[in-house]
């Protein structure tokens, strides 16, 4: 287990998966410690791909190849290749196994930096092949709810930067999503409240930029935590649907998303792909900040 702490925080990363594994500040944890009983990851990063494809298989160049949901880069070992005090870099490069689901040399970078009570993610994603390479990468931090009571069904409250006539999509059979659209409800303070039942349909995925801050608010309505992105996605999950004494919720930026469904279309024309000439770098960030 790796460590970088300021006067702040101080935050925790395994090498399997470069997965932040704890956030702590003044002793008190906001990440998710992964009790398999609702959900045993903590902080997982999606590569290369977001979601499931239909059938966990995709074509490319005439081939089929099969790939779990969210990839596989979660399930591996990274290299640290630079730490210091308050940030750390790990590395992953493509192998001959993920060679033979993903057809593409790469190489991964998972980057954690503190600033005062804001911890930054940083990915870069290289193609180290001779081809042009089509991927999605994700995040997937789950965090407790504030103040969290299991005889409640009241849990929180979340506020967007942009309030005005949200639209979201959802999955509804094999982890991939239908065409239907849905308008988001909100209170009168322009939040959206969180109980036992707001995660019936599962999933909320908010698409095209519509939204590109989120605050997790106690049960007063104060400030949790935020996290900040520029992705052109960002996902909203809790297992509470069938888990109603689930204790976190999921705030997910994404460059990528599941299949829709019954897709049998190339790999590369996908919806939500991101696409690196040879030798290109596609080089991103999004930042988790302790509001309290």
């Amino acid at each position: 287990m790796d460590i970088i702490s300021n006067s702040i925080l101080k935050v925790q990363i395994s090498q399997h998966g470069a997965e932040l594994q704890s956030i702590k500040k003044n002793g008190k944890e906001y990440l998710w410690q992964g009790d398999a009983k609702f959900w045993g990851r903590r902080s997982p990063v999606l590569f290369p791909t977001v979601g499931r494809v239909w059938e966990d298989q995709y074509r490319h160049l005439g081939n089929t190849y099969e790939i779990g949901q969210h990839g596989f880069a979660r399930d591996m070992d990274f290299k640290v290749t630079f730490k210091d005090d308050d940030g750390i870099v790990y590395w992953l490069e493509s192998t001959p196994d993920t060679l033979g689901k993903f057809p593409f040399p790469f190489r991964l970078m998972i980057g954690y930096l503190l600033d005062g009570n804001r911890i930054t993610v940083k990915w870069r994603v290289e193609n180290m092949g001779a081809l042009d390479m089509y991927f999605q990468i994700g995040a997937h931090p789950a965090f407790y709810f504030p103040d969290f009571d299991a005889t409640t069904e009241e849990r929180c409250y979340f506020k967007f930067d942009n309030n005005k006539d949200l639209k979201y999509i959802s999955p509804v059979e094999k982890g991939c999503v239908s065409p239907e659209v849905h308008s988001l409800e909100l209170d009168a303070d322009g939040l959206m409240p969180v109980n036992t039942h707001t995660f019936d349909c599962d999933t909320y995925i908010f698409e095209n930029k519509q939204i590109k801050k989120v605050t997790l608010l106690n049960k007063e309505k104060k400030p949790h935590l935020s996290l900040e992105f520029d992705t052109p996605l960002v996902a909203l999950w809790s297992p509470t649907k069938t888990k109603p004494d689930c204790p976190f919720v999921c705030i997910e930026p994404w460059y990528g998303r599941c299949d829709s469904i019954g897709y049998q279309g190339e790999f590369k024309d996908r919806e939500w792909m991101q696409k690196l000439a040879p030798k290109g770098v596609f080089d991103v960030s999004y930042d988790i900040i302790i509001e309290e």
